[in-house]
């Protein structure tokens, strides 16, 4: 949860500025887009193997370079 609180001065345009630069490094905003619609947990499962297979593919790229 994120809080923030108001800082004596401060207006509520740098209030709210604060709050949303909170959220986004508590990753508030991507959780949001990530639960806004359901996702059944066979479609989870092969996003998870795609982003593996991604990551695999991606370091074996970077070691091929590396060893030329």
């Amino acid at each position: 949860m994120v809080n923030v609180k108001v800082r004596e001065g401060e207006t509520i345009e740098e209030v709210v500025r604060r709050f949303k630069r909170e959220c986004e490094k508590n990753g508030v905003m991507q959780e949001i887009k990530k639960r806004e619609f359901y996702k059944s947990p066979s479609v989870l499962k092969k996003e998870k193997n795609a982003e593996i297979k991604r990551k695999i593919r991606r370091k074996m790229l970077k070691d091929n370079r590396l060893a030329k």
